[in-house]
């Protein structure tokens, strides 16, 4: 590593002889060329799940109504946890390695949504922000290398010209020297078509001569902007139309279903061994633990089971895998469900049940370790039908039912009648799992969980263990704080 005093300026020169000779000399990409080269399965899911978490946190900010900074702050942080994108001047990271995962997985999210219109508009939505986010934090050289090497079809307004047109100009310069969320331009300008600039067109930041707009070079982004998301619609459709080709590929086309699902409820971790809560779950907690921690769709089975004294299959099986992961043992399990399922013999209980709590902990059957399941998988599987209690409310409960059952549940909890707009709101919009999450800030508001945090870094709730064990490790950080105040 250079001391500060050794440290070499950057300059776009150096940049190009760098990496003049890689597949991916900028940071910035316009996705124009597809990866050709062989990739495992593995490598080819990995790549696309990593970058489908950003896109479907962008998609949360959205239906959560976040200002652009927040939205950008979010991302950013998702990005360095799950999809970081180094500059060129890196020294301690593979920049390379870096960007062929993103370039793959850009692709491979091209497969899975372009199936639909309602899909490639979100896609190309979600794309074109993440985009906007990597260009502001870019760089200026590198950025401007980017976009000296694309060769867009504008023109550079030469001095006659600047001349000739000086007053309408400097009328452009007056405007956007009132507007306070501007820079001060250089003084350079280039022509477009008009209709390539749309959005500054409807602003009115830019001067309309004979079909042709005059940008200022500070408003060159929404041309490039403009630019990436035309293209990337129109490579869509083309893909659209050639992935048919693709439907009798058995080992793609079910990652690519599956990957299509993602807007809907987030890319959660696999949950499938028991939380480190630092304490023994017993049975006879878990009342209490329901009544303050549970996430909607876990409150509805537990207070089903505790009604009827019983649970069907897939509302057992989705409760007992949670509970499991929650850190509930096996022995602690069998006297919970035993004691649930109280009106039932012990021979009955024995013979009907305890085999399949013991097979979901793996000490039966293929003795396989099964994950609890995620809030993507509750959605999207095993639809409950009548008499049945799994499934996610927000989703499955009607919307007179689900207001009403949200105020029963957690107005103990702070949440009011008037907090009910905003999450049926995002129910409406099938955002149920940030509907889920609003929830959850609403619940922790007085332990210190503030609007658009999430369960921290604005991430939004994807797993009821997620939401459970968040909100255990609240109670607990706030216990330690009361204990030091008191030693105090």
């Amino acid at each position: 590593m250079y001391r500060g005093s050794e440290r070499k300026p950057f300059d776009t020169k150096q940049a190009k002889t760098q990496t003049s000779g890689s597949a991916y000399p900028f940071r910035l990409n316009f996705y124009d060329k597809p990866p050709l080269y062989e990739v495992t399965l593995e490598e080819f899911e990995a790549c696309a799940l990593d970058r489908l978490r950003i896109l479907a946190e962008i998609e949360s900010s959205f239906a959560r109504n976040r200002s652009w900074d927040e939205l950008k702050n979010v991302t950013e942080t998702q990005c360095k946890k799950y999809l970081p994108l180094s500059n060129n001047i890196a020294m301690t990271v593979d920049v390379e390695t870096q960007r062929r995962g993103d370039h793959l997985g850009h692709f491979v999210l091209r497969l899975a949504f372009c199936r639909s219109e309602e899909l490639r508009r979100r896609f190309v939505k979600a794309e074109t922000t993440l985009f906007r986010v990597r260009y502001e934090s870019d760089y200026t050289l590198e950025r401007a290398a980017f976009l000296e090497a694309q060769k867009f079809d504008w023109k550079k307004v030469e001095e006659s010209e600047k001349q000739q047109f000086f007053e309408e100009l400097k009328a452009l310069e007056v405007k956007q020297v009132n507007s306070s969320e501007q820079t001060p331009s250089s003084g350079e300008y280039v022509k477009v078509h008009w209709t390539r600039v749309p959005d500054l067109v409807a602003k009115r930041r830019v001067f309309l001569r004979g079909g042709y707009a005059y940008v200022p070079s500070r408003e060159l982004s929404s041309f490039v902007f403009h630019e990436f998301e035309s293209k990337l619609e129109k490579a869509l459709e083309f893909t659209a139309k050639t992935l048919p080709r693709m439907d009798e590929d058995t080992r793609l086309v079910p990652i690519l279903n599956n990957l299509s699902q993602g807007f809907l409820a987030g890319v959660p971790s696999e949950w499938s061994n028991p939380s480190a809560s630092g304490e023994e779950i017993r049975a006879d907690m878990i009342d209490d633990m329901a009544k303050k921690h549970f996430p909607m769709c876990m409150r509805n089975l537990h207070e089903c089971l505790a009604r009827d004294r019983h649970l069907k299959h897939f509302g057992r099986l989705q409760y007992g895998l949670f509970l499991k992961v929650l850190g509930l043992s096996i022995e602690e399990a069998i006297v919970f469900w035993r004691k649930s399922f109280s009106n039932v013999t012990d021979d009955k209980f024995n013979k009907e049940y305890k085999y399949n709590i013991r097979h979901s902990y793996g000490l039966e059957g293929k003795r396989a370790n099964y994950p609890a399941k995620s809030c993507q998988q509750i959605l999207v599987t095993d639809k409950p039908g009548v008499g049945d209690c799994h499934g996610c409310p927000y989703r499955h409960f009607s919307p007179e039912n689900l207001q009403t059952s949200l105020l029963a549940a957690y107005s103990s909890q702070g949440l009011t009648t008037t907090d009910l707009h905003e999450i049926m709101k995002t129910v409406k919009e099938s955002h149920f799992h940030v509907a889920c999450t609003r929830v959850f800030e609403i619940t922790h508001a007085s332990q210190g969980v503030k609007k658009g945090e999430g369960i921290g870094g604005g991430e939004s709730i994807t797993h009821p263990n997620q939401y459970a064990a968040k909100s255990i490790e609240i109670e607990k950080l706030q216990r330690v704080d009361e204990a030091s105040m008191v030693v105090e």
